[in-house]
């Protein structure tokens, strides 16, 4: 099976059920990374991958990565310490700061996939409501944070980080705790990681969660900023 090029300005994507096996899940090349086809994107269970030199390359894999919001698992020993933590959460207060956080190479690696398109592209969705940050705070030192898409009730995380230990861990558990409250049931984590199952991901089956994706991303959701919207959350709450 051929990958699928995309044409300029068309917005629709081929069948995720016509992705590759090997790399796992890849589906289109080509195309921009315009906010109607980002939404496109997402609301089919599709996602942007690559890296600098590479053609923009769209994603669906076998199997997807996932949180229950509501069962999110916190290791006893994480418990602990967020009772002691005096960090506070926040929401849409420094989108552009946690993205260019994410971007920045991690230790032993070289170069990053959120290039300066994807930069670009993203704080645009930011700009339309769509794209949101979950942010930690150490007093005035931004410490963590997760950022992603929402469409819906549904959240697609697209990449997290740690200036602390446990930074990425706060932001992610408090934007569990928001959407279980909100009745938005399932956070999209894309791909697997021994990291991720510690705090109780699963892996759901492409097609499985191309549906709940399709009906979730209808409901009525949060338009706009999160800055006022999102619970107001310390880390002591996380803990159960």
């Amino acid at each position: 099976m051929r990958i699928h090029w995309l044409n300029a300005g068309v917005t629709t994507f081929p069948p995720v059920d016509r992705a590759l096996a090997e790399p796992d899940g890849l589906l289109a090349a080509g195309g921009d990374l315009a906010p109607a086809r980002l939404l496109s994107a997402y609301r089919h269970g599709i996602f942007p991958w690559y890296s600098d030199g590479q053609p923009i390359l769209w994603w669906s894999p076998s199997q997807r990565t996932v949180f229950d919001t509501g069962a999110v698992h916190v290791p006893r020993r994480l418990a602990r310490w967020l009772r002691g933590c005096d960090w506070r959460i926040r929401a849409d207060t420094s989108f552009s700061d946690v993205i260019r956080a994410c971007a920045a190479p991690r230790r032993h690696e070289r170069g990053t996939w959120i290039t300066d398109d994807m930069l670009a592209a993203y704080a645009e969705l930011h700009a339309l409501g769509h794209a949101h940050s979950v942010e930690a705070w150490n007093g005035d030192h931004l410490v963590g944070g997760i950022y992603g898409i929402a469409v819906g009730r549904m959240f697609f995380g697209e990449s997290m980080f740690s200036g602390a230990t446990n930074g990425s861990k706060v932001a992610l558990l408090a934007l569990c705790r928001a959407m279980r409250d909100w009745g938005w049931p399932l956070l999209d984590a894309q791909v697997a990681s021994d990291h991720l199952f510690t705090l109780g991901a699963r892996e759901m089956p492409r097609a499985e969660f191309c549906a709940e994706v399709g009906k979730l991303v209808r409901l009525s959701g949060h338009e706009g900023p999160w800055t006022r919207q999102f619970p107001a959350l310390d880390p002591a709450d996380l803990a159960s």
